[in-house]
């Protein structure tokens, strides 16, 4: 009795200090809304990756809170999973307790190289389709503008609601798709999936809110780039171990995407629509992204969750954090308002849609392949999609841009030519 009473008055103390926390951020966002100043200069994005920042702090701190308590207390040790409440608690932040140990678990069967094929091409088509919309319709959302019924002209530029709608489909999707399937709902403490939602969500509001600042094609060059962070993440996170073949490759995709980008096509060479603000969001969207993808990596290794599993427990908490945020901001009621227009909302509906299963897709590939090959997919994707725009719309490609896409192509092929060779010779050290 003594314990229930202890623990009813932690999760009191919590709820008061998300209370007291939103109270202090509401000011703060009306301060940062009044003050015209603020809003008008060229980093004021800061100000609201912050004021966003402080929003997500009113979940994350009471729940740090909580489990700093649990933790210390030793409370599963003590109560166990004998009440509805110890339960909850336990699937937030307790390790499961069905899990073999790593001495009696089965060993992995390895796959024909066919199937592993089949898989990758599965995997890799079904990106490209998904991204191909969910690319342009982001573009259009965020650099267009919508005619309302009565005449006025309305630009949206709210990112965090964008992030929101997304994660929220995506979230009842695999809630939905689980529930149907009747498998369990969360394989690994809840709270684990909290650090790369985080992540996630400050990557994609970075996406939007480059796009402000840089224009599309330097983005796209930016995200070109991402196997070398991912690869350093992957070492930092995991204690990844790569062997000199995935560096090298690594380093010529890298340098072919950047040759092919300067020339497949006129903007990619001739724009300077580029500020520091605008680099500075997508150095913080590379690492955050990067963050994302191996810590995902490293739940799939530790708790073999399910892409469904991890598309439930990463947007679950991507749709608190984000509501937390818009809770408090003025622009949220705009939003919602111009959710009437039809053109608008379905251009939302179908992003949300792409975005949901992208995210299916991405989890499957780093469950299956890994963060790097995952990374390697969306750059690779990046340079077909780049090839379908040149050969529709007649654009020429200079002979460097030719020398990048044939780098590029090279590095995947011996990628998968020393994956293979080193499986084999794998095999035969088993044998032996």
């Amino acid at each position: 009795m003594r314990s229930k009473i202890i623990i009813a008055s932690v999760i009191l103390a919590c709820i008061l200090t998300t209370w007291l926390f939103a109270r202090l951020y509401q000011e703060l966002m009306t301060a940062y809304e009044q003050s015209g100043s603020l809003m008008e200069v060229e980093y004021s994005w800061l100000f609201r990756l912050l004021l966003n920042i402080g929003g997500y702090a009113t979940v994350l701190l009471p729940g740090f809170i909580l489990y700093k308590y649990l933790d210390r207390s030793n409370y599963f040790d003590k109560i166990g999973n004998s009440t509805h409440l110890s339960r909850i608690l336990h699937a937030c932040f307790g390790e499961p307790t069905e899990r073999l140990p790593e001495s009696i678990k089965p060993t992995k069967v390895e796959e024909s190289t066919t199937r592993e094929g089949v898989e990758l091409a599965f995997c890799f088509t079904g990106l490209m389709g998904a991204y191909l919309v969910w690319g342009l319709l982001q573009e259009k959302i965020m650099t267009q503008s919508y005619l309302l019924s009565d005449g006025t002209v309305v630009k949206f530029d709210d990112s965090q609601f964008l992030v929101f709608i997304n994660r929220l489909l995506a979230f009842l999707v695999a809630l939905g798709r689980l529930l149907c399937t009747q498998q369990p709902l969360v394989s690994a403490p809840l709270y684990k999936f909290s650090y790369c939602s985080v992540t996630n969500i400050i990557s994609a509001w970075c996406q939007y809110e480059a796009l402000k600042y840089v224009s599309f094609p330097t983005q796209v060059l930016s995200k070109s780039c991402k196997v070398i962070p991912v690869m350093m993440m992957g070492k930092l996170i995991s204690r990844t171990k790569y062997e000199l073949y995935e560096y090298v490759t690594a380093v010529m995709i890298s340098v072919g995407m950047v040759l092919f980008m300067f020339g497949s096509h006129d903007d990619y060479s001739v724009s300077t629509v580029t500020t520091m603000s605008g680099l500075t969001l997508l150095a913080l969207y590379m690492v955050c992204d990067s963050f994302t993808s191996s810590w995902q990596g490293a739940l799939f290794a530790r708790y073999s969750c399910s892409a469904l599993q991890m598309l439930c427990g990463v947007n679950l908490f991507s749709c608190a954090l984000t509501a937390a945020a818009l809770a408090h901001h003025t622009t949220t009621q705009h939003s919602l308002t111009l959710l009437q227009h039809p053109v608008f909302a379905m251009d939302c509906l179908l992003l949300s849609v792409s975005s949901a299963v992208g995210q299916l897709l991405i989890y499957r590939t780093i469950a299956r392949f890994g963060a790097v090959v995952f990374t390697i997919i969306m750059t690779l994707r990046q340079a077909v999609s780049i090839l379908l725009s040149c050969a529709v719309y007649g654009h020429v490609v200079s002979l460097g841009g030719c020398a990048g896409v044939a780098l590029v192509f090279a590095a995947a092929l011996l990628r998968v030519y020393c994956r293979r060779r080193l499986r084999a010779r794998r095999q035969r050290e088993v044998h032996a």
